[in-house]
């Protein structure tokens, strides 16, 4: 169990959406600092935010972010793109900055943080996979999210030595300017992130942040041909 009253807590991706839900609601629960990052520099008023710039596709400002927040104990690997598009038909540019982002982007914070959080007892790294993880027919964004799912497998293993407690947040679609354009029922930001929380001081290894992604969880045992992202 790793409780957030506090600690110090980063949050890529923390600008906007859940990320900003995520910031907003580690905050509430006592957190004493909360590093929130962004692509490009943001002021947020609030004493105990520092926001930091971040593109996590490179590993120089990874490693500044890890310097700047040297103190940290908690780490949620937020930061994410969309981009749906058919494998064999969509932009491959995408399809590699996608996988660049969401799941190399993960593992670069988290080999940067690694040290940090060993030097100062542990704490944890909660990575955002998705529904979609598990779902085929989302082109490289899902195939990008059940990649960064097995990542955080691995990862669990790998930092379990160094006391560091990995969590994997599974969510379906979550009422943010990512999915704006979808007519589709939606969680709310706030809601998904008070359920990642309460997975992560509860010492979850896996979040199932709403309803559907609880169902879709329990269908992996079922066919693979029946586990397909519903187009309508």
């Amino acid at each position: 169990m790793v409780a957030v009253a506090g600690r110090v807590v980063v949050v890529t991706g923390g600008r906007r959406g859940l990320g900003a839900a995520l910031v907003d609601e580690v905050l509430a629960r006592g957190a004493d600092k909360v590093y929130a990052t962004a692509r490009s520099a943001y002021v947020d008023g609030r004493p105990r935010v520092v926001t930091v710039p971040l593109e996590v596709r490179s590993a120089e400002s990874v490693a500044a972010l890890a310097e700047v927040a040297a103190d940290a104990e908690i780490v949620f690997n937020n930061a994410g793109v969309l981009h749906p598009a058919p494998l064999l038909t969509g932009d491959v540019e995408r399809a590699v900055e996608t996988f660049d982002v969401n799941v190399l982007g993960p593992l670069r914070v988290a080999r940067a943080f690694a040290p940090v959080l060993a030097a100062n007892g542990g704490g944890a790294l909660v990575n955002m996979h998705s529904v979609l993880s598990w779902l085929a027919g989302a082109g490289a964004y899902g195939a990008s999210k059940a990649a960064a799912w097995s990542l955080t497998n691995s990862l669990r293993l790998e930092l379990a030595p160094q006391h560091t407690h990995v969590v994997g947040v599974h969510a379906g679609f979550i009422d943010t300017d990512m999915v704006s354009a979808l007519d589709r029922n939606k969680a709310k930001p706030a809601d998904v992130a008070a359920r990642i929380v309460d997975g992560l001081e509860a010492g979850a290894a896996e979040v199932l942040a709403d309803d559907v992604s609880v169902a879709v969880k329990a269908a992996l045992s079922g066919p693979v041909e029946h586990l397909t992202f519903p187009t309508a």
